[in-house]
């Protein structure tokens, strides 16, 4: 048994579309910071969500490992190849035998065996008329949401195990107990089944896992066969027709032995409830059998179909591949009796209070807020606030909630903004504006605006502001424009004009800078006059520096003169000391 349950979410590729709550028929799904993940304990495997999750974020458990590892032991492995191969599949019997073979399996057989037994078996019960009502036990994904959320019908499933479980009874009566079965098919929920039945049912796989380990062995299934290959032990015969929705009934009608019984298929969870929900079955008063099957249509419709090939070929290639058999036995070969019991849900009901506050949480307060659009995936805005009371949802889910959220603080920001905003169409008509726009173009306006806050929609722009030209610019070229200071009603304006939807919507920022600019006019002046002063003061003091300097100059240069050698005044008392000293040698030496 693998511990991993068979659906799962890949939180990072989770993009908060909430598909997969819309489409889960169970509401399977938590929602937690805005990435959705499956609740295995309320989920019933259908795989509804991997077929519509846009991101691919809803996985089904991938069990190519479990089956590669019986394949490459001594162990015999054999396939049980679900009848809706024939839609997923290109290729024939004897290539596809061949192929499987190549991959290591013992033997390829048909479900479709189990299937006749199964049918055989039904119509002995129907004929017995122990009770007006049974329903099918084929499809895992039904049988796991009668026993969980409708649990009073789990008595009325048939008491029979499934064609692929019946077919693994087959198979291991046919060739030994210790064999060895792996069933290859479209759904998710046959997943479950081998992890609850791994005495018959060793691991189950899609069709995409099949071609995957086909491609990882260089293994063609459009390469013709030299020998014979042929399903194992037999081929089967109108148990072929049960992927095909209709087609379990049509094998009773076969039989000959369901008369007087009104046998009913139905397709899809949401039908099968609309079906049993508030049924009495004391109330049915004539024998009713009903086939339901998960999928819509069918098997062949089967959440992991690879979608080879278009439906219309589906079909008619399912129907084709169908060999009757002239007589069909009484007593079937193999049954595996199983009886279902209950399995419902155990979740605590909330108290009015605490959906009254759930519903407070998402902005419904009374009936008129509950718009019940289901954009959150819920069917209503009641059935969202249990959830969140459960924990499984979050208030950003209602999005009429978060949308009026979002207009309330866009609002705040948009009226409480100092600039003007507003907002134009293509025709030059405003669309909106804030307050201070109209404090500032239209003051006779502005006591009104808190009641009247519309008050000059739809009025022409060029009756309001005269700058149409600008508007009229950025709608044509989708190119934004500001202007610093713009001159407008004998005052200066700061204008952003920026596109909003190209050559149909601009919106404009306008700020009233005339009060700055007088101001920088004043500080300018005052400037101007501070630096001429300035200038002046430095000037008187410059001229003052430079009479002192022209005196102190002359007098540095009388004094250096005095001392500089070139001199004639520095030089005569030097040749008159010389003239001694020569005198004074010429007494010595006389």
């Amino acid at each position: 048994m693998n511990d991993q349950y068979p659906v799962f979410t890949i939180e990072n590729e989770c993009l908060d579309c909430y598909k997969c709550v819309r489409g889960c028929p169970v509401k399977a799904i938590r929602i937690s910071n805005g990435h959705a993940s499956v609740i295995s304990e309320k989920c019933i495997a259908c795989g509804q969500c991997i077929s519509l999750c846009p991101q691919k974020a809803k996985r089904v458990r991938n069990d190519i490992s479990i089956v590669q590892e019986m394949l490459d032991s001594d162990e015999k492995v054999y396939a049980s190849i679900a009848p809706s191969w024939i839609g997923s599949l290109n290729c024939n019997m004897e290539q596809l035998v061949k192929a499987l073979k190549m991959l290591g399996f013992t033997g390829v057989s048909e479900t479709a065996l189990g299937a006749q037994e199964v049918s055989i078996k039904t119509a002995e019960i129907l004929q017995n008329r122990e009770k007006n009502l049974w329903i099918s036990s084929a499809c895992p994904a039904i049988v796991d949401y009668i026993r969980m959320y409708l649990p009073q019908f789990s008595e009325y499933i048939i008491p029979l195990a499934s064609p692929a479980l019946t077919h693994g009874r087959m198979l291991k009566e046919h060739f030994g107990e210790e064999i060895r079965m792996v069933f290859i098919g479209p759904c998710a929920a046959k997943k479950n089944e081998a992890d609850q039945f791994p005495d018959l049912m060793d691991a189950a796989i899609s069709f995409d896992e099949l071609l995957k380990m086909l491609r990882n062995r260089g293994i063609n299934l459009d390469s013709e066969p030299e020998d014979k290959f042929t399903f194992s032990p037999c081929q089967a015969h109108e148990g072929a027709l049960y992927p095909m929705e209709g087609g379990m009934n049509e094998t009773l009608i076969r039989s000959g032995k369901t008369k007087g019984v009104r046998l009913i298929n139905v397709s899809t969870i949401q039908m099968i409830n609309s079906l049993l929900e508030g049924l009495s079955p004391d109330s049915i008063t004539e024998p009713v059998f009903i086939e339901a099957m998960a999928c819509k249509g069918g098997c062949l419709n089967g959440p992991l179909q690879t979608g080879i090939k278009p439906g219309l070929n589906v079909i008619s290639d399912a129907l084709k591949s169908v060999q009757y058999r002239d007589v069909i036995p009484a007593i079937p070969q193999t049954v595996v009796p199983y009886r279902f019991t209950p399995a419902s849900i155990k979740e605590s009901a909330p108290t009015p209070i605490q959906i009254r506050k759930a519903m407070q949480r998402i902005g419904k307060s009374s009936i008129e807020d509950e718009l019940n659009c289901g954009g959150c995936g819920y069917n209503t805005c009641r059935d969202l606030a249990i959830a969140l009371v459960n924990n499984t949802a979050e208030p950003h889910m209602c999005s009429s909630y978060m949308r009026k959220v979002a207009t309330r603080k866009a609002g705040a920001v948009f009226n409480c903004m100092p600039s003007g905003i507003l907002m134009v169409d293509r025709h030059l008509k405003i669309l909106e504006t804030n307050k201070s726009f109209v404090q500032m173009f239209a003051k006779d306006l502005y006591e009104s605006f808190d009641s009247e806050p519309d008050c000059l929609k739809e009025a022409r722009l060029d009756r309001v502001i005269p700058c149409t030209e600008l508007f009229e610019s950025v709608l044509e070229t989708n190119k934004d424009i500001h202007k610093e200071h713009y001159p407008m009603n004998n005052g200066l304006y700061e204008i952003s004009i920026f596109t909003v939807e190209p050559h149909h919507i601009v919106g404009a920022v306008i700020a009233d800078v005339t009060k700055y600019e007088m101001r920088r006019d004043q500080i300018a002046k005052k400037a101007h006059s501070v630096i001429a002063r300035n200038i002046a003061i430095v000037q008187d003091i410059a001229c003052s520096l430079g009479e002192h300097m022209v005196e102190t100059e002359v007098l540095l240069t009388s004094i250096a003169e005095g001392y500089d050698p070139e001199s004639p005044e520095s030089r005569k008392p030097e040749k008159q000391d010389k003239m001694d000293f020569l005198n004074g040698l010429g007494t010595k030496y006389e």
